[in-house]
């Protein structure tokens, strides 16, 4: 079993965004931008989605994985679900969280 996790700041990711609007389509999938721009508050989604692709990147324990192959999405059971390059990661695992000023994600890979 491999574990990954991460803590993000996120007024970060807000002034990262600001500061470069690229940013959020370098990083998420139109998906992923879509739903936290559904969201009354987009930022602690945005942030908590990085923090998982930031846990999964950690997980995997590969270099040759970009945070943009990464999407994180709801399954149909609501839980938080990984796809890899598209394709679903059921060996993935994923708890996320966030509060007013951070979001963390726990990312857990069955070998």
């Amino acid at each position: 079993m491999e574990v990954g996790v991460d803590l993000v700041e996120i007024g970060r990711i807000r002034a990262l965004a600001r500061r470069n609007p690229k940013f959020l389509r370098r990083v998420f999938s139109p998906a992923e931008i879509a739903y936290c721009r559904a969201k009354k508050d987009p930022w602690p989604h945005f942030a908590v989605r990085f923090a998982a692709k930031e846990a999964v990147y950690k997980a995997l324990g590969r270099a040759d994985v970009p945070l943009t192959a990464i999407s994180v999405r709801r399954g149909r059971d609501g839980r938080p679900a990984v796809s890899l390059r598209g394709r679903p990661a059921p060996a993935l695992k994923l708890s996320l969280s966030h509060g007013r000023e951070h979001a963390v994600a726990f990312a857990v890979r069955a070998r």
